[in-house]
């Protein structure tokens, strides 16, 4: 036996040929024989994947185009000795790499988080003898046992199950538990979700008990694979850092031409070539925004705070603003857009009648029951009493519930009838039942009646549920309105076919009396009358059609994955609003087939396709890769292992925090705290802010520097000297620019950012509109501030002087520069003046250091400033509210243009 047997299809064989190739048997394996298989295959435990170290990680947080221009300025600047440049542009870079770095050794620590849902004790037989045994040395051919409420600790092969439920939910996403029978035999081809026979490990047995062999361990189980593929899954780049990729490059190529451009006028000028190395420092720093990748960290950082606030947690910061660029929201169903709980929802009758029943699937203390209804009233005393789960109340008014999904279903349906269990209990004592079996399809229970009270005096009543098509040939009768009648089988169907195609599981309850018997036997169960139909649902989240349409208003598709049936899923997308009744579910099959036809194909099956079911962990990855492909920016929502791999390959993996296994949290980017799927429209709608303070940031930052750079372009062409120094030039730029930039940074929405659609995916950060407005600020800033130096040297100022008067003239600019950076489409009128204090304490801040620097003899030696009069001041004051004027004109002339071609 080689490890080969891990692959080999189990679910085809049966029991007793499973445990001959197993080598195994209803006595276990030995203690030596196990032994040595742990020896050859290993521990049932899944190995650690080695870590990066931190000074790898550090290192790679510098490959970035805008961190190469970062690190040239600072080389070129420590080659001419200026020293103080350097250190601040490498301050700035160190201290981003380290954010950087913690962040990536934090989301590289996902895949060991699957060790998690690992047991660490299992109950086996072992020479004929049962123990407990460390999960970590489970073998092939061990016999494992089963009870309600154990972890399965590997994959098994079932020989023997009574009443067994399993819930994977987990692992396949299937909502409901699922019912195991180890005599059934299985195709070659049965996905993993369908394979009754077979328990897998992580899963949770929810009833019943069961021997079983364990087929496979360690990475060879179902979890296993799901590690391999999280860990050997290609992460994408967040759209932020493609955008700020496509912009460096743009700011590299324009920085270089430039200084070109210059050089070569220069040297055809005869000016010394260290004039024009000293031009060339000067220009870069003017023209490379040394304060924005800070800047940029201080935007996510306060929007991380914001989304605190809305119960999204931030596990990588630049997912922020990722959420908000998603263009698609690949949403896993059961856990969250469902609750994943059990609710008895609709009472369906046998004369057509129904009856819905409200609230969740817990009932609050004081619930008020449900009004008299005579048929409502017999349903819920069976339901009740036909039960072996138990609802209490709990001292905060809460109610606590354990047992079979289903039976805990049915006893809060008839706790909000007015039905108590323990209350029916003492009135109709069990007798004797029959306890629920997959292979006989019902349960039954026999309970000592009263006279006057539900049947003659002696009798017994019997009540029964089960599937349908085995309640009925045990019924002579149906309940009605008007009374019992005689059976219509085909009005029975019929109401389970209109419950079955919206999803819902069904079961059927019936009642009837015995008289004078102690026990209850199944050939006993005759002469029932049939009371009706109860339609079971994974009900919605109460906020989730809601968050929905706000997606849709926002330009942003649903897509709903799951491993549910087809007709569950598209129930559930109609009630979401996602499918109508001409759409149909894709399931796990076509999709497969389409993958083996290429990726074409599957891109093509995937473009417009709202609904996926019957879909495997690996199809949900396969469904995001697609749409990566295809353009989109995909957002990933889940809770369950299976949801795993697709979290860590979308641009950003949002994982419930209440409910979602550790497996689902360390993969996400974005953690939902109230486990509410509005909470992720909360976070797109944060992302958005974020993403156009952003661009608002860079705006200010880059138009302050396109007028320096236009401001030395000018005077190098006129033949002027150096406007500014490079150490004045980075006063500009780290320090009074850094101060205002946090006011923008702390904007808050403007208010219709989820009317608006997504950004293009291959939108770029300086699109045509920032071109014209930075073109617009860089002519008029750098030309007023050339005009100003110009005058100033005409008029026999020394260059010191003027020197002094242009860069107070620039930190005027920038305080009006930030005010006209608030909102790219609106009139700096029209912002509320005071709804951003901070921005304004930033203005005064930036100010008033230049002036504290104008009259500190420290600064005065390092800047070269001196103060200036009041006078002076209010003139330079009004040169720079021209810029004002200037972008406002550019708001009227863009509206006369949108008029126009309206």
């Amino acid at each position: 036996m080689t490890n080969l047997d891990s692959q080999r299809q189990w679910q085809c064989l049966p029991p007793t040929e499973v445990a001959a190739r197993l080598g195994s048997g209803d006595a276990g394996l030995s203690g030596a024989e196990a032994e040595r298989r742990l020896a050859s295959y290993g521990s049932n435990a899944l190995p650690l994947p080695r870590l990066p170290g931190f000074p790898r990680l550090l290192l790679r947080q510098f490959v970035s185009p805008l961190i190469y221009v970062l690190l040239a300025a600072m080389l070129v600047s420590l080659s001419v000795g200026k020293l103080a440049d350097a250190t601040f542009i490498g301050l700035i870079l160190l201290l981003n790499a380290l954010i950087g770095a913690l962040q990536e050794y934090h989301a590289h620590r996902s895949a060991q988080a699957l060790r998690k849902l690992m047991v660490s004790r299992a109950r086996v037989i072992r020479d004929g003898e049962t123990g407990e045994i460390a999960a970590e040395e489970l073998v092939p051919g061990d016999l494992v046992l089963l009870t309600s409420g154990d972890r399965v600790p590997a994959d098994l092969r079932l020989l023997e199950s009574t009443g067994l439920e399993v819930d994977e939910s987990v692992l396949t996403g299937e909502s409901l538990p699922v019912y195991k029978d180890s005599a059934a035999l299985c195709d070659a081809d049965t996905p993993v979700a369908e394979r009754i026979n077979q328990c897998f490990a992580g899963s949770l047995v929810s009833a019943g008990r069961a021997r079983g062999l364990v087929t496979a361990t360690g990475l060879h189980t179902e979890m296993g694979k799901l590690s391999l593929s999280l860990e050997s899954a290609e992460t994408v780049k967040p759209p932020l850092f493609q955008r700020i990729e496509r912009f460096s490059k743009k700011l590299t190529i324009a920085l270089l031409a430039t200084v070109a451009i210059l050089a070569l006028l220069e040297l055809a000028r005869d000016t010394p070539p260290l004039v024009i190395f000293m031009t060339a420092v000067a220009l870069a720093v003017s023209a490379i925004p040394e304060g924005l990748p800070m800047a940029l960290t201080v935007v996510l950082s306060i929007a991380t705070r914001r989304m605190v606030k809305r119960h999204v947690i931030v596990r990588k910061l630049v997912a922020v603003e990722s959420l908000g660029s998603c263009t698609v929201i690949a949403a896993d169903k059961t856990g969250t857009l469902t609750e994943n709980q059990l609710t008895a929802r609709e009472l369906a009758f046998c004369d057509g009648g129904a009856f819905t029943v409200d609230g969740g699937s817990l009932p609050a203390e004081k619930d008020p029951p449900i009004e008299d209804h005579e048929l409502v009233a017999r349903v819920a005393r069976v339901a009740a009493l036909c039960n072996e789960a138990e609802l209490h109340p709990l001292d905060n008014g809460q109610w606590h519930s354990s047992g079979d999904a289903v039976d805990q279903a049915l006893l809060v349906l008839a706790h909000k009838t007015g039905y108590g269990r323990h209350r029916l209990l003492r009135v109709h004592p069990l007798q004797a039942q029959i306890h629920y079996e997959p292979a006989l399809g019902y349960a039954a229970t026999m309970h000592r009646d009263s006279a006057g009270d539900g049947g003659p005096a002696g009798g017994r009543l019997v009540c029964v549920k089960g599937a349908l098509e085995k309640l009925l040939p045990m019924c002579s009768r149906m309940a009605t309105a008007d009374g019992d009648v005689p059976l219509d089988s085909e009005r029975a169907l019929a109401q389970m076919q209109r419950l079955a195609e919206r999803g819902a599981r069904v079961l059927a309850l019936a009642e009837g009396s015995l008289r004078d018997v102690e026990t209850v036997a199944p050939e006993q169960l005759q002469d029932l009358c049939l009371l009706g139909l109860v339609g079971m649902f994974d009900p919605l989240r109460p906020e989730a059609a809601g968050a929905v349409a706000r997606c849709r208003e926002a330009g942003i598709h649903v897509c709903m994955l799951t491993g549910d049936h087809p007709h569950t899923a598209l129930s559930i997308a109609r009630e979401l609003q996602l499918a109508d009744e001409q759409d149909r579910a894709v399931t796990g099959a076509e999709l497969a087939r389409a993958e083996a036809a290429g990726s074409q194909a599957l891109d093509a099956l995937t473009a417009d396709t709202r609904v996926y079911a019957r879909v495997s962990p690996e199809q949900k990855l396969t469904i995001v890769q697609s749409l990566q492909r295809q353009g989109e920016f995909v957002a990933v929502t889940g809770d369950g292992v299976n949801d795993a791999p697709a979290l860590n390959s979308a641009h950003v993996g949002v994982a419930m925090g209440e409910r979602g296994t550790e497996v689902a949290k360390e993969s996400a980017d974005l953690l939902l705290a109230d486990d509410n799927f509005a909470s992720v429209v909360a976070g797109v709608e944060e992302g958005r802010i974020a993403y156009r303070n952003i661009r608002k940031v860079i705006f200010f930052l880059i138009s302050t520097g396109a007028a320096e750079v236009m401001l030395f372009v000018l005077t190098t062409a006129f033949g002027l000297p150096l406007p500014l120094t490079p150490v004045q030039l980075l006063w500009l730029n780290l320090v009074t620019n850094s101060v205002q930039s946090i006011g923008l940074a702390l904007e808050p929405g403007e208010g219709d950012e989820m009317q608006r659609p997504p950004r293009p995916p291959k939108e770029s950060l300086f699109d045509p509109l920032m071109l014209r407005r930075v073109i617009t600020s860089g002519l008029v800033m750098g030309g007023l501030a050339f005009s100003c130096f110009y005058l100033l040297l005409q008029q026999g100022w020394e260059v010191e002087a003027a020197r002094n008067s242009v860069l107070l003239l620039m930190v005027l600019f920038e305080n009006v520069q930030v005010f006209n950076s608030r909102s790219e489409s609106r009139s700096i009128f029209r912002q509320p003046f005071f709804s951003n204090p901070i921005l304004l304490l930033g203005t005064l801040a930036a100010q008033g250091l230049h002036i504290l620097s104008l009259y500190s003899p420290l600064m005065q030696q390092v800047l070269g400033v001196s103060p200036v009069s009041a006078e002076q001041w209010l003139l330079l004051l009004a040169v720079a509210l021209l810029q004002l004027l200037a972008m406002e004109l550019l708001l009227i002339a863009k509206w006369f243009k949108k008029s126009d071609s309206g």
